[in-house]
């Protein structure tokens, strides 16, 4: 054929990629378009010629590749010319087997065929061992030819199986193919429908994750609302007394870490703001010495000590439990709290940094 020529009409020519449809053509040369799609659009060059043209570079390359690999034999059309963006090879005829099973059956021997086609895709290198049954021609001869087999090569994900082939057939000629493979090649069809049930799970599993969602959602309303009883800042009195108690929290350790850094004793040091404290809280309610003081026990649900002996809690009032020595004098002689007089000490876990109050009954 003649190159130069073919160069000068490719040059009249414009093919534009559009997403999600087929390509827009302008056409100033003498080439008559016989067909478009998403990649590029087919032009008679001559009876025995046709020349594809594409929109992109990386497409024209592909369908080169993919038709080079296929050389050798005598599946694909033969290749005359090539440029950055077209490609010229033999125009194929016959009928696509869209439009022969429109009117005639799928025999068994066609369906050998289909499995011949993949074997060579299988032999050659293709990554995509599958095809759209548009794309595959029957020709007087009754062989086979295939065209547009550019996504045959460099993908990035590919299926296990001939998938486009046999959604393409339609769900009769499926069937029908399938019963082919299994009396042709029984451990070829066991795989197939191995992945073709995978598949349905798949959409089964898909349906439930789906119909879950609004589940999710609900849970994750409720748990919104019944996340609102551990607020506390709405009650104000309640926010101020946890927020003293966190704070006063935060600074006994950072305290603690303060004085053993500079190598002094904490527990001496908290003895005196121990004694300070009470001391100080004692002047508060009308007490100025820090002696020791009988403490009065109040019937209550705890008991509520009143009164602080000389090394007691800077906590000042402070609710407690009953000791194991109250409750074993009171269920062994029943005395009455008043009868009791006690007195309250105060030791430190150096280990936890914190005080034990110990307590002595006397009657």
């Amino acid at each position: 054929m003649d190159t130069e020529q073919l160069k000068k009409q490719m040059k009249k020519i414009k093919v534009k990629n559009v997403l999600n449809a087929d390509v827009e053509v302008e056409n100033n040369s003498s080439l008559q378009m016989i067909g478009k799609g998403r990649q590029g659009a087919v032009f008679q060059y001559s009876d025995d010629i046709c020349v594809k043209v594409f929109g992109n570079q990386e497409d024209c390359d592909r369908e080169y590749y993919a038709l080079s690999l296929g050389k050798n034999t005598d599946l694909f059309p033969k290749v005359h010319a090539k440029g950055k963006l077209y490609i010229a090879m033999d125009f194929v005829r016959g009928v696509d087997l869209r439009e022969y099973l429109q009117s005639q059956p799928l025999t068994e021997e066609l369906s050998n065929k289909l499995i011949q086609m993949l074997i060579v895709f299988k032999e050659i290198g293709y990554e995509r061992i599958d095809h759209h049954k548009r794309q595959i021609y029957l020709q007087e001869d009754g062989s086979l030819k295939v065209i547009d087999v550019a996504r045959t090569v460099w993908r990035d994900r590919v299926y296990p199986y001939p998938r486009k082939l046999l959604n393409s057939l339609g769900a009769e000629n499926k069937e029908v193919f399938l019963s082919h493979v299994q009396a042709l090649a029984p451990e070829l069809y066991k795989e197939w429908l191995h992945y073709i049930q995978m598949e349905e799970l798949s959409r089964e599993i898909y349906q439930v994750v789906l119909n879950e969602a609004p589940d999710k959602e609900k849970q994750k309303e409720a748990l919104k609302m019944e996340s609102n009883k551990l607020l506390t800042r709405d009650d104000e009195k309640n926010y101020v007394v946890l927020l003293e108690g966190l704070m006063h929290k935060v600074f006994k350790e950072e305290w603690i870490k303060t004085m053993l850094a500079r190598g002094e004793d904490p527990y001496k040091v908290m003895e005196e703001i121990d004694k300070y404290w009470v001391e100080r809280e004692l002047e508060s309610i009308g007490m100025k010495e820090a002696t020791s003081i009988p403490i009065k026990i109040q019937k209550e649900k705890k008991h509520r000590f009143v009164g602080f002996p000389e090394s007691a809690s800077r906590f000042g009032t402070r609710i407690a439990k009953k000791t194991k020595y109250e409750k074993k004098a009171k269920s062994q002689s029943k005395i009455k709290d008043k009868d009791f007089k006690k007195e309250i000490k105060v030791k430190y876990n150096k280990e936890s940094g914190r005080k034990i109050y110990t307590g002595i009954i006397k009657r």
